[in-house]
């Protein structure tokens, strides 16, 4: 009976170090999940940060055009 108790004492110890070792591997993946979504949106927010401030300097450029060709035109006809 006590060896029996043995074994099944260290099949359980076994088993309760196999599943404290899953459980931090899995908290490991969560937070490594979590690391590379972040990353993910900091690129993306970048990408549309650019996206955005080209899209103004373009817009500005035109307006800016636009007034030059406005006043060549008045001092023409002016």
């Amino acid at each position: 009976v006590s060896a029996r108790r043995g074994k099944m004492g260290a099949v359980s110890n076994r088993l309760d170090s196999s599943i404290s070792n899953l459980e931090n591997m899995k908290a490991n993946l969560i937070m490594s999940k979590g690391s590379v979504e972040d990353a993910d949106y900091a690129a993306e927010s970048a990408k549309l940060a650019r996206a955005q401030i080209l899209m103004q300097a373009a817009t500005a450029m035109l307006a800016q055009a636009n007034a030059s060709k406005n006043q060549t035109l008045q001092l023409i006809t002016g």
